[in-house]
């Protein structure tokens, strides 16, 4: 029987987003060899409410799963996308 052991990642970042910085929480599911991989990104807005939305690599770029975000999320996509491709360098 052969073990095999994948890196968990797990990193946050101070994102300016909505006009203040903002602590976005990443983390990776592992999902082994499966293709694609999965980001958990969650984030707390004005009225401390945790918003949890995942992000998925399509054509070597980060992207949002589509489902109803607030914009300042929306915009701040290409950010997400040098957060995580930044972090993975370093891992």
């Amino acid at each position: 029987m052969q073990l095999t052991f994948i890196k968990n990642i797990q990193f946050t970042k101070l994102i300016k987003a909505d006009g203040r910085l903002r602590e976005f929480n990443f983390r990776r599911y592992n999902s082994g060899n499966q293709q694609p991989a999965i980001f958990s990104v969650n984030v707390v807005d004005n009225r401390d409410n945790r918003i949890i939305f995942e992000m998925q690599k399509e054509e070597n770029i980060w992207k949002i799963i589509k489902q109803q975000l607030p914009p300042w999320i929306i915009e701040n996509e290409t950010n997400f996308h040098e957060s995580i491709e930044e972090e993975l360098k370093n891992s």
